[in-house]
C-alpha cells in the first residue's frame, strides 16, 4: 500500500484516481504525517443495491418472527389491564365512538 502526501495528491489527483481504478492498488493519504484517508476503487459488484454485497454474511439463530417474551409477559394479554370500555376510552376513527341510534 502506497503512502502519499496531500499536497502531493491535491496537484496530481485525476492521475491518482486513475490509476487506483486500472491498478486496483490502495493509497492511503497523509497530512503533516498522519493518515487522513484511504483510497481504493470501488466494490465490483453487478448489483444495482450496495446491500447486495450483504448477502450471505448473516445467520439466522432461533425464531426471528415470533414476540421477544413470551405470552404471558404481556399485560394485554394476561388480562390484567382495563379495556378500552372499561377505561372510557374511544378507539374509533374521528375521536368519538360511533353509537348505534336504534334508527
Amino acid at each position: 500500500m502506497e503512502t502519499i502526501n496531500a499536497s502531493y495528491f491535491k496537484a496530481r489527483c485525476l492521475a491518482i484516481l486513475d490509476r487506483v481504478r486500472e491498478t486496483g492498488e490502495r493509497i492511503v493519504i497523509l497530512k503533516r504525517g498522519q493518515p487522513v484517508a484511504e483510497l481504493w476503487p470501488p466494490s465490483q459488484s453487478e448489483s444495482r443495491y450496495p446491500q447486495s454485497e450483504l448477502k450471505g454474511t448473516v445467520t439466522v439463530v432461533g425464531d426471528i418472527v415470533g414476540p421477544v417474551v413470551p405470552a404471558d409477559h404481556w399485560d394485554s394479554l394476561a388480562g390484567s389491564g382495563e379495556t378500552a370500555d372499561q377505561a372510557g376510552e374511544d378507539d374509533s376513527p374521528g375521536g368519538q365512538a360511533h353509537r348505534g341510534t336504534g334508527e
